[in-house]
């Protein structure tokens, strides 16, 4: 994890941030989100979504950990399968953020991205939390 690049690679983060944030209006891609509403009866759809809410926070957690400890290989499969868990739910944000994660020629610090991860995480578990909480068709 040495070697990075602390200042341009903080420019690609903020312009992948930045171009995320112009086409999504919220963490969670309302689509996803309402399709997945739609299709399920409201009890399945509340339990995959308490589900993604905890993978999600898990893998953030793993994430840090591993950039914490300086292991390059578990930061690279936390921030795999953390993108694989963020767009299976519609985290489009997170998911962009994690893949930057896993490209090992980004030169982006890992510190820089584990930031941009908890950012992410944070509007994207609160925006499950809500969806479990108040679900599409409940009222």
């Amino acid at each position: 994890m040495q070697g990075a690049i602390a200042f341009p690679a903080m420019q690609v983060v903020d312009r992948l941030v930045a171009e995320c944030h112009r086409f999504e209006v919220s963490a969670i891609d309302p689509d996803i989100a309402g399709q997945l509403a739609s299709e399920l009866p409201l009890e399945d759809f509340v339990r995959i979504v308490r589900t993604f809410e905890e993978d999600l926070g898990r893998l953030a957690r793993q994430l840090e950990a591993a950039v914490a400890s300086g292991d390059q290989d578990g930061y690279r499969r936390a921030a795999h399968s953390l993108a694989g868990a963020a767009a299976a739910v519609g985290a489009r944000r997170l998911e962009h953020v994690a893949r930057l994660g896993m490209d090992h020629r980004a030169q982006v610090d890992p510190r820089t991205i584990a930031l941009h991860v908890q950012h992410e995480a944070r509007a994207a578990l609160a925006e499950l939390a809500a969806l479990a909480d108040n679900p599409p068709g409940s009222a």
